[in-house]
């Protein structure tokens, strides 16, 4: 389905393996990280189109890890979280998440966010 190189941001295992698991199989490139440790030591070196970042996270909030990241982060974001109030996805587009998805989402709403990424993507080049 897409050429999209993906990091994915998830610290609950569940989650992250069946997140991981539908992704690949629509052959999807995905790289997994369970904190923002690591993310912050992984993406800065490496050339992933979509960061998909859950919100809460053990050691910060995706938030945070946008910030930290600055213009060394993919240049598309994906949020996900359980917070979802005008407030929360008002933050999320201020510090560059192009969508936030509100947990439990539907496949069908990460793959619409997908798609938007591969067009904005197609916009980039």
């Amino acid at each position: 389905m897409s050429s999209l190189r993906l990091f994915l941001v998830e610290n609950h295992e569940d989650t992250s393996k069946y997140m991981r698991l539908f992704l690949e199989q629509l052959n999807y490139e995905i790289r997994v990280a369970g904190d923002m440790a690591t993310a912050l030591r992984e993406i800065p070196n490496s050339r992933y189109d979509v960061l998909i970042s859950d919100i809460g996270l053990p050691d910060g909030d995706g938030w945070q890890l946008m910030e930290k990241l600055g213009p060394n982060r993919p240049p598309i974001a994906i949020a996900m979280s359980g917070y979802g109030t005008g407030n929360d996805r008002q933050k999320s587009r201020a510090v560059g998440y192009s969508h936030h998805l509100i947990k439990p989402f539907t496949p069908d709403a990460l793959l619409a966010a997908l798609r938007d990424a591969e067009e904005m993507r197609g916009k980039q080049r």
